[in-house]
């Protein structure tokens, strides 16, 4: 029997997703380099014994949602949470993208948007951040205004450059148009809060503000896959129209409360990341690399050595290639490691560079 052939816009696509390769030093997927602490599995160890595995789970996630609302002052009917922050944005852009609807961003930034644009049938127009890879309220308005979208999605601190997008740009974008505001936070909490200001400083006064978090990132909890939102309460509600039946196990709820419980000892790793990711720009800065500033757990390079990526590789240390991606030839990005994983990649940056 001859196989179903798959939809005509997925024929030439490419599975998502970074390289997997067993090498000693791995710092492409921007993963905290440390596990959650041992309090953290203890706790949630005792807890998941006593989890009825036999009952479905609460499909509000009512008392994670609860939890997290606490965190920021909201009520839970403002939080929704799901499987990672990309299930998240992919219920988003099924309650408000689809066909004939489109969706705007700014190059370079996610590479998932334009994926989950795709899966949703969902058109995608872009913008371009200026020349140090910053989104001001100028561009950002000139976009809306000509392409009118129905979403618009900026992630701050931007993945793969690292800056933050400041609310005063956020705000910009929201009264320029009628667009959902989708600001992605995956690497706030390594921003410096002095100088950084979240986008959940709007919720309420901009009524078409919506801010997504991971649990991925600065929660050291990648492999458990937990991401939420913040904003208004008839977001939440069309959310729940597209999710799918119990789509959070009980496993994953237990997970985010435990971590909210101890969240000063499963996020005290942070300082560490920050003051080694500085580290690190100073001494690629010292080898004559162009490093971008950033307020994430990674940093984007750029060098003239067309062949960084395998020279590093060679080396055993495996970073991200983004050379071939709009706007960031020569470019790299590495994730900020542990102080021994930094050593070795500044290490084999020298070597690749005195080759």
């Amino acid at each position: 029997m001859a196989r179903l052939p798959v939809r005509d816009d997925l024929v030439a696509v490419e599975p998502y997703g970074a390289p997997q390769l067993d090498v000693p030093v791995r710092l492409n997927v921007n993963e905290t380099p440390w596990p959650p602490p041992a309090s953290f599995t203890e706790h949630l160890a005792k807890r998941v014994a006593a989890l009825e595995m036999h009952r479905y789970p609460d499909r509000r996630a009512w008392a994670l949602r609860l939890a997290l609302a606490g965190r920021f002052g909201l009520p839970p009917e403002q939080v929704w949470a799901a499987n990672g922050s990309n299930e998240v944005l992919a219920q988003l852009f099924q309650a408000y993208g689809g066909p004939g609807r489109r969706m705007l961003t700014f190059r370079p930034t996610y590479s998932m948007y334009p994926e989950i644009a795709r899966t949703t049938a969902t058109g995608h127009v872009e913008g371009d951040l200026d020349e140090d890879f910053r989104l001001t309220a100028a561009i950002a308005t000139e976009a809306v205004t000509r392409f009118d979208p129905d979403l618009v999605v900026l992630a701050s601190p931007n993945n793969p450059t690292g800056l933050s997008v400041p609310p005063a740009v956020v705000r910009a974008v929201h009264q320029a148009g009628r667009a959902l505001v989708v600001v992605d936070e995956a690497y706030m909490e390594f921003a410096d809060a002095a100088s950084t200001a979240s986008a959940t400083s709007l919720i309420g006064d901009c009524e078409r503000v919506v801010v997504v978090r991971t649990f991925s990132k600065a929660w050291r909890m990648a492999g458990v896959r937990l991401g939420y939102l913040l904003g208004p309460d008839w977001v939440v509600d069309d959310l729940r129209k597209v999710r799918l039946p119990y789509h959070l196990d009980v496993m994953t709820q237990e997970a985010g409360l435990v971590a909210v419980d101890l969240a000063a000892e499963v996020t005290a790793h942070i300082p560490t990341i920050v003051a080694e990711r500085d580290r690190m720009r100073r001494a690629l800065t010292d080898l004559g690399v162009h490093v971008f500033a950033s307020d994430a757990n990674f940093l984007l390079l750029r060098t003239e050595v067309d062949d960084l990526f395998d020279r590093l590789l060679a080396r055993g240390v495996l970073v991200r290639d983004f050379s071939r991606h709009p706007r960031l030839a020569g470019c790299l990005r590495v994730t900020v490691g542990t102080p021994e994983e930094n050593d070795a990649f500044l290490t084999a940056t020298k070597e690749s560079l005195d080759v």
